[in-house]
């Protein structure tokens, strides 16, 4: 029993720990990951599992030829900590866009991505 009981204090606080190591990644996104859109979206939004840092956090969106179409590095919203997100001039025209992402986790872990979508 004795030799128990230190276990089960390190597997619980094992199993607390890692959300504090836990990095953020995608959860949700508009457009959704490989979508045909039409019209041509206003805004491209990432919803991370977690709290990110605005000022280490950036989105940014290509054309097929690699060229940047949105607005700025994006943004953190600053009533959602979750949330990145970047302006797109409108309309885009008809064709296959990249959205580029980078962020930084509250616990200072980095992820980063990208995923297609395209303008009907």
């Amino acid at each position: 029993m004795r030799k128990t009981i230190p276990a089960v204090l390190l597997l619980l606080t094992l199993a607390s720990a890692t959300s504090v190591w836990a990095h953020a990644f995608p959860d949700n996104s508009a457009p959704h990951v490989g979508a045909t859109v039409s019209p041509s979206p206003k805004t491209v939004q990432i919803w991370f599992d977690g709290e990110i840092e605005p000022v280490f956090s950036t989105i940014i969106v290509k054309n097929a030829a690699g060229v940047r179409v949105s607005q700025g590095k994006g943004a953190v919203s600053s009533s959602d900590n979750t949330l990145l997100q970047t302006t797109l001039p409108t309309p885009l025209p008809p064709g296959q866009y990249w959205v580029y992402w980078s962020v930084i986790a509250r616990d200072g872990h980095h992820t980063a991505g990208r995923f297609p979508f395209t303008v009907s």
